[in-house]
């Protein structure tokens, strides 16, 4: 496990070849340096996950020590790694399907411009990644963060030439930044109060200082939740998330679906203790998934771009992690953070082989009949559809998101089990509309299927990952996170996964009488005086941006205005405006007339007299 510092070392060296290449080398190369900088990455990490599995660290924890970083006034912050079953976990899936996303991108990108470019970000963005999840401090911890914000930036706003994605990727920058800098309040409020940011140490004097509800700490975790929302788009920053698509298509596979977006639920999940000792923020964390994955279930029902409906269940998704962070489901909300990252990165990869071979057209409306032509992204989207609808049994989404959905209940919070039902229900209809209109059906593009071991291989591998076998992947969090209340199960548990398996099919059945065929039923509800309403209100994401827009947005640009013309400048001006208003009037006086000085000495001299008397 002495290797670990490789698993960063690999991405950042090929980070700088490339960027230092400026463009210059062939795609050949820049495709063997980005994606084999990921690969040997992956491989150290599967060496390391097998020595931790075959030889143990002594208390279930690795640090590796590798130089002092900062020791100002206190303030100590070493470049420490610590490994333990979270980071653990987290290391296997960003490096694993890192690695498959890249090799996805070595084929879909071939030919564009940019090329040896698009890879320098993507292995800066794995770096960045690694180092959030394996930094042993916060501060380690916020410097990746932060990276993976930069990164998301350059690669949202990858296409520039474009106003609008440019557009996308500031909007994106700087709606996490809001959560960002409410993370730093909470950085700086766990520093002043217990006088360290190492994390291990922090979840140690954190009940010694604080007692349950106190002040410090409430506050604390609060401002930590919001770095948490922005970076994960739950509700109130979830609005970025949509309008990340703009970027290529294994940039929201790679940032997006699988790594960036889960960030938040590892922030949480990783200073459970500090969560604990604020049980009012800790309920706040529950209700925040449960809304944002209800919000994001309707907003997914009608929209018409593919890799946006994939956004929105997304963050559907992530919210059901909040919610199994917020009811103390800490092993379920990473397990379903995993699953996640398998079948919700498949369904990107292969919404990026279906819009590769329909000429770059992403309008469900305009594909149809694609299930013959492009047979391996069809079985891409069943079996990536299936897990995300949590299709019982033979998928990897029903057994993690079950296990959230009986937590729920086991904890008595009734309210978020049936928000949870609800998502579910919802997942499976937009889900299936999804496929339903896009591969079945008349047929309304030309389309030629990707072909070589670049494009087949991740997806095969993906689909695999995304039935049950991925379920039988479970992370080794014992020891690490506290264990939950419904952890022995029972019969109640077996009848909750029938209730919604049944509830996933009955999904499925719905969208398959709307949405195959000629559709009319799925006309006259969308063409009814509610059905427009719901339908506009729902495609403008509940009309959030249109509210931010009026309350920050708009006041923001109406002072631009006003202080555009700098009335603070102008009204310091007045002093010497006066100024020299006075020197011209009085230089006036100085005419070289006689009579008028004689005049002015009388006239002062009234002027003084009649001041006397009064």
């Amino acid at each position: 496990m002495n290797l670990l510092f490789l698993t960063l070392v690999f991405p950042l060296l090929g980070y700088v070849l490339l960027a230092f290449s400026r463009g210059r080398i062939s795609e050949n190369l820049a495709a063997t340096i980005g994606v084999g900088s990921v690969g040997l990455s992956a491989l150290t990490s599967a060496w390391i996950l097998w020595q931790f599995n075959v030889a143990p660290a002594e208390g279930g924890a690795y640090s590796q020590l590798l130089w002092q970083w900062l020791n100002v006034s206190g303030l100590q912050a070493s470049f420490g790694l610590h490994l333990d079953g979270l980071s653990l976990t987290m290391l296997g899936v960003v490096t694993g399907v890192g690695f498959l996303i890249h090799l996805f991108a070595s084929w879909y990108m071939r030919g564009e411009e940019g090329y040896s470019r698009f890879f320098a970000y993507t292995n800066l963005f794995i770096f960045s990644m690694l180092l959030l999840i394996l930094g042993d401090n916060l501060l380690l911890l916020y410097f990746g963060w932060e990276g993976v914000g930069l990164c998301s930036y350059l690669l949202i706003g990858f296409y520039f030439k474009e106003r609008k994605n440019g557009n996308a990727a500031l909007k994106a920058f700087i709606v996490t930044r809001v959560g960002d800098v409410l993370m730093a309040f909470g950085l700086f409020i766990l520093f002043v109060q217990l006088g360290t940011l190492n994390i291990q140490e922090l979840l140690a004097l954190a009940p010694q200082k604080f007692a349950s509800g106190d002040l410090w700490v409430t506050l604390a975790t609060l401002a930590l939740l919001g770095g948490a929302v922005g970076k994960s788009a739950q509700l109130p920053l979830q609005t970025w998330l949509a309008d990340a698509m703009a970027g290529p298509t294994p940039v929201s596979a790679l940032i997006h679906a699988a790594t960036m977006v889960t960030a938040g639920v590892y922030l949480i999940a990783r200073t459970h203790g500090l969560f604990l000792l604020a049980p009012d923020v800790h309920e706040l964390v529950g209700i925040v998934g449960g809304v944002t994955l209800l919000l994001a279930g309707f907003a997914a029902l009608v929209q018409t771009d593919i890799k946006r409906i994939l956004a929105y269940s997304t963050m559907s998704q992530i919210g059901y992690m909040f919610l199994a962070l917020g009811i103390g489901a800490w092993d379920a909300a990473i397990f379903h953070l995993m699953t996640h990252a398998f079948f919700k990165a498949l369904l990107f990869l292969a919404s990026g082989s279906v819009i590769h071979a329909c000429h770059h057209e992403q309008n469900i409306f305009r594909m149809g009949g694609l299930w013959k032509k492009l047979p391996l992204a069809y079985a891409s989207f069943i079996v990536g559809g299936a897990a995300l609808a949590a299709l019982p049994l033979i998928t990897a989404g029903f057994y993690s998101k079950d296990e959230i959905l009986w937590e729920a209940f086991a904890s008595g919070h009734s309210g978020l089990l049936y928000a949870g039902l609800a998502g579910a229900f919802l997942t499976s209809l937009y889900t299936f509309r999804l496929i339903f209109i896009a591969f079945h059906g008349e047929a309304k593009t030309e389309a030629h299927a990707g072909h070589g071991i670049a494009h087949n291989l991740p997806l095969g591998v993906l689909i695999v990952l995304s039935t049950f076998v991925g379920a039988l992947i479970v992370p080794p969090l014992a020891g690490v996170l506290p264990q939950s209340v419904g952890h022995a199960g029972g019969e109640a548990k077996h009848s909750l996964e029938i209730a919604s398996g049944a509830i996933a099919m009955a999904g499925i059945l719905l969208a398959a009488l709307m949405f195959l065929g000629k559709r009319g039923l799925a006309t006259r509800i969308a063409q009814c005086a509610p059905g427009r309403f719901l339908s506009a209100w729902w495609f403008a994401a509940w009309g959030f941006d249109w509210l931010y827009d009026k309350l920050f947005a708009q006041p923001y640009l109406w002072l631009c205005r006003l202080l555009a013309r700098d009335p603070i400048d102008a009204t310091i001006g007045l002093v010497p405006h006066t100024a020299r208003g006075g020197h011209a009037l009085l230089s006036r006086s100085e005419n070289g007339q006689l009579r008028w000085y004689a005049l002015s000495i009388v006239g002062g001299a009234v002027l003084l007299l009649g001041i006397v008397l009064l």
